[in-house]
């Protein structure tokens, strides 16, 4: 091996500096010169305000997870609290639409019950309200069902009255519940007298399949009848009291070929909106044999009609025989 090639410099093992003595002698010496030269010169504050502006966007950026954490939480919380309050928003504007609905149902059946109870004394005899349950199962006749039976002492034949006139009569009676048929239900008679003229007839219904429509039959052609004549009940039948407001006349034809104007009328009670109604006790007997009456009427109406055809027809023939 030659020589030079060995390092003369001692291993670092064996190499030593200050002792720790000597650098806690320093660094404390040092730092009593720091504190004394900052409190005569304010050296620190400058550093610390240099150091302080530097570490501004790292102390950012360390707290931004942290400020990103909460913003979350309470962004959510805030999302939670306002979609329940609008939640309850909603439930609470149903509620009120409801209650304002039936607030609005209640005022108008209100308002048609204090009419009913104002047309109470004007009817003169016993009565009692009652409720329309429904109409009657048969689509081909004219009848509702009211809440009114034998039991509430209803009797066979009562007159059933709304607000803006006569409903009906009542053709048969259940313990809990009574079956009304309608002015308009075919054939259905109901003795009538025009206001107007005083006259007094017969209004027939005319048919479930028209609706509610009335005819006045066997009545002159040259009768004094006008449209828009209103039609009160007569009392006449022991059934119905006088002055009940029962139809409006609507149509009349006049034939030359027939003796009898063609009258239809229109009941004013609509049984399509009437809810509540008063059931009347029959003025006297309801068992009377008013369709023998209105048969003998009706046979003496078509014996004068024939009677009037015929003279007509012989006052044709002269006419004809006494051409050349």
């Amino acid at each position: 091996m030659p020589l030079g090639t060995f390092d003369s410099t001692p291993p670092p093992l064996f190499k030593h500096g200050p002792s720790e003595l000597s650098k806690l002698l320093v660094y404390g010496a040092l730092a009593i010169l720091l504190v004394v030269v900052d409190q005569e010169f304010q050296v620190a504050k400058v550093i610390r305000s240099v150091v302080s502006t530097a570490m501004t966007p790292v102390q950012v950026l360390a707290s931004m997870p942290t400020k990103i954490y909460s913003f979350s939480a309470q962004y959510l919380e805030d999302l939670g609290k306002a979609q329940a309050e609008r939640d309850e928003a909603q439930k609470a504007l149903l509620d009120n639409i409801t209650r304002a609905s039936e607030a609005e149902h209640l005022k108008i059946e209100n308002t048609k019950l204090r009419q009913l109870l104002e047309l109470k004394p004007l009817v003169g005899t016993t009565s009692q309200p009652a409720e329309v349950l429904y109409d009657a199962r048969d689509p081909y006749s004219r009848k509702v069902i009211i809440n009114k039976g034998s039991i509430d002492n209803i009797e066979l034949g009562s007159p059933v009255v709304a607000i803006a006139g006569v409903l009906g009569q009542v053709t048969r009676v259940h313990p809990s519940n009574s079956e009304v048929t309608l002015l308009s239900q075919r054939d259905h008679p109901t003795p009538v007298v025009n206001v107007r003229t005083g006259v007094r007839s017969v209004a027939y219904g005319l048919s479930s399949i028209t609706g509610d429509t009335m005819e006045l039959r066997f009545i002159a052609a040259n009768a004094d009848v006008a449209v828009g004549d209103t039609l009160t009940t007569s009392g006449i039948d022991g059934i119905y009291p006088s002055s009940l407001l029962v139809a409006k006349v609507e149509f009349i034809e006049r034939r030359a070929d027939s003796g009898f104007a063609k009258i239809r009328c229109k009941p004013l009670a609509n049984a399509m909106a009437v809810r509540h109604v008063l059931v009347l006790k029959p003025i006297s007997n309801p068992q009377i044999d008013l369709a023998a009456e209105l048969a003998e009427g009706a046979t003496e109406a078509l014996t004068l009609s024939a009677a009037s055809a015929a003279s007509n027809a012989s006052a044709s023939q002269s006419k004809k025989g006494s051409k050349p």
